[in-house]
């Protein structure tokens, strides 16, 4: 009987088309207590699917932080703010002002460079150094300069560039810079600014994260 349970939810796996093409298994009660070495983030967007391949060996203290913020379910709603074309696409502002304080005063250390800010790849946001919370971003092109300011990649696009190069972009740089949103408002006014004044911007509806059974520990 197990043994056709087995064969019924493989038969079933391989006709999904909303899964990683990787042979991976999907976290959905029992999550790790530590961060696997690797894993995958499926985010479902207004605009389609983006997976994301995080590497652990390009920057450990990165990877295992943004594994804690999306087990926390962080991601799920949070807006695309920041979409300049050419050059990056910035999310990572909780739409719950309290939920975001709270994230915001976990800042990590840095991680060495170990990979270049090459088009599809993602690194933590940040001011200045140790500054690392929850805002993110992914290179629309390779960005150098970034290299040299210590942006740090932690991981890459692998299935849904396309979907990143379509999120909407009319609003622009963020303020005081250009016409979008402003971060510090997002921040203390949640979801109730962005869809007063930017109603357009593009979502995370849901992350789901995946795994190999045999990297949990490390």
């Amino acid at each position: 009987m197990r043994w056709l349970l087995f064969v019924a939810l493989t038969l079933l796996w391989g006709c999904s088309s909303s899964e990683p093409k990787t042979d991976l298994r999907k976290m959905e009660k029992r999550l790790p207590d530590k961060p696997p070495v690797n894993y995958k983030v499926t985010f479902n967007t207004t605009a389609g699917r983006i997976v994301l391949d995080i590497h652990h060996d390009w920057a450990p203290k990165g990877a295992d932080h943004f594994f804690e913020l999306l087990k926390a379910k962080f991601y799920d709603g949070v807006r695309f703010h920041r979409v300049v074309r050419k050059f990056i696409v910035q999310f990572g502002i909780n739409g719950d002002p309290k939920i975001q304080q709270s994230w915001s005063a976990l800042r990590i250390p840095d991680d060495p460079i170990k990979h270049k800010n090459t088009r599809g790849t993602i690194s933590y946001a940040k001011i200045g150094a140790n500054d690392r919370a929850t805002q993110v971003f992914i290179n629309l092109a390779d960005n150098k300069i970034l290299d040299k300011d210590h942006f740090v990649p932690f991981g890459e696009v692998v299935e849904g560039m396309d979907v990143v190069d379509k999120l909407y972009s009319v609003y622009g740089e963020v303020m005081p810079r250009g016409n979008g949103p402003d971060p510090t408002r997002m921040e203390l006014e949640g979801n109730s600014y962005i869809e007063r004044k930017f109603p357009r911007l593009d979502k995370i509806n849901d992350a789901s994260l995946y795994w190999l059974a045999a990297e949990v520990n490390h």
